[in-house]
């Protein structure tokens, strides 16, 4: 069973917490969240702070710090096909209060339904906190152009 190998991303002055559901093959073989170069998560990102599209995984890094957002998981571990978040069974969530404990999270938002969906049955109790679900920046989200998800997405701005 695959296991989550990315740490979370955050530190004190964290506002927002971003969720994926379970990195995808391609972010568990980089070692960084939305590594795939078609997920759009990172444009959409830049597009909503209106800063320039990080490359590195540092400057990737950075740009979340800078804006005050937190990353992470929803999923510590599942049994996955592949990168196919409707294949995900078995999940084990991660420890959210690594981050909520140490940062002042104000809202958190869930990238996608499947990410959403776990969080409501695995972490919700646990956090005792509502989240707001997102679509998907995933490329599998064929519905939702690059312009339609920035405009969803806009929302995190007033948290931050």
């Amino acid at each position: 069973m695959p296991q989550h190998n990315i740490p979370p991303i955050f530190n004190q002055d964290s506002e927002i917490l971003i969720l994926g559901s379970f990195p995808s093959v391609k972010s568990r073989e980089g070692e960084f969240f939305y590594d795939h170069p078609q997920n759009r998560f990172w444009r959409v990102l830049s597009a909503v702070c209106a800063d320039t599209l990080p490359q590195s995984h540092e400057e990737k890094k950075a740009f979340l710090l800078r804006h005050r957002i937190a990353l992470w998981d929803v999923l510590a571990s599942c049994e996955i096909t592949g990168s196919s978040d409707s294949s995900i069974k078995k999940a084990i969530p991660n420890d959210l209060s690594i981050i909520l404990n140490s940062a002042h999270i104000k809202a958190i938002y869930c990238n996608g339904a499947t990410s959403f969906r776990h969080y409501e049955l695995l972490s919700k109790e646990a956090t005792g906190r509502e989240a707001v679900k997102l679509p998907s920046t995933s490329p599998a989200n064929a519905s939702f152009s690059l312009e339609k998800l920035i405009s969803k997405w806009k929302v995190i701005k007033e948290d931050l």
